[in-house]
C-alpha cells in the first residue's frame, strides 16, 4: 500500500472524505459504490466495486463464445478496465485501464458504431491513448452496447476491428444480445 500524506477526520456519523485527487486519479464519482475491506494490519482499504467484475470467470466464457460464435474480437470491461477479452492478446487488454474516449463513450448510456473520423482505442497504454507498442496491431472499438444495471451504465460489450468501421447488422444485433443478456444476469 501506497501513504499519500494525506489524513482526514471522521465526523459524527462516522463519515470520512476521501480527497478529491485521489478521487479524480481512481476515477471515483460521484454516487459510485465502493467495497470496504479490512487487512491483517488492522487498515480499512476502499474499492470501487464492479458488478460486472463479479462475473469474472462468467464473463470470460461468455467473451470466448461469443468470439468463436462471430469470429471477431470482442472485449467486455466495467467502467474503468478490462474485464475479459478473446481474440486478442489478453495481456494487452485484461485488467488494463480503458481510454478516457471510450469511457466518456459509456457515460452517453447509448450503443456506439465506429466512424473513419472517431477511432477509439480500448486501453490506455503507460498513460497515453496509443496503440500496444510491442509490434501488435491496434484494435479500435468497431461496435459497443452497454451493459446497463439498476438504470446505470456499468460496463459494455464490444466487437474489435483493425479498421474504425461498423460491423454488420448480425454482429451488432450479437453484441447487443451479449450486452443485454449481461445486464440481466447482474438483475438477479
Amino acid at each position: 500500500m501506497k501513504a499519500t500524506g494525506i489524513v482526514r477526520r471522521i465526523d459524527e456519523l462516522g463519515r470520512i472524505v476521501i480527497p478529491k485527487e485521489i478521487r479524480r486519479s481512481l476515477r471515483i464519482r460521484e454516487g459510485e459504490p465502493l467495497e470496504i475491506f479490512t487487512n491483517e494490519e488492522g487498515g480499512v482499504v476502499f474499492q470501487k466495486y464492479s458488478p460486472v467484475g463479479e462475473f469474472g470467470e462468467f464473463t470470460a466464457q461468455y467473451a470466448e463464445a461469443l468470439h468463436k460464435t462471430a469470429g471477431f474480437p470482442v472485449a467486455i470491461c466495467d467502467l474503468d478496465s478490462v474485464v475479459a477479452a478473446a481474440g486478442v492478446p489478453k495481456k494487452e487488454y485484461l485488467e488494463k485501464p480503458i481510454t478516457a474516449h471510450l469511457s466518456g463513450i459509456l457515460e452517453t448510456h447509448r450503443p456506439y458504431s465506429a466512424t473513419a473520423a472517431d477511432p477509439v482505442s480500448v486501453v490506455e497504454e503507460e498513460g497515453t491513448e496509443t496503440a500496444p507498442a510491442n509490434g501488435h496491431r491496434e484494435l479500435l472499438v468497431s461496435y459497443l452496447s452497454p451493459i446497463v444495471s439498476e438504470g446505470n451504465v456499468v460496463g459494455a460489450v464490444m466487437s474489435l476491428s483493425d479498421s474504425p468501421l461498423p460491423p454488420d447488422e448480425t454482429a451488432k444485433k450479437l453484441i447487443n444480445t451479449g450486452a443485454l443478456f449481461l445486464s440481466s444476469q447482474m438483475q438477479v
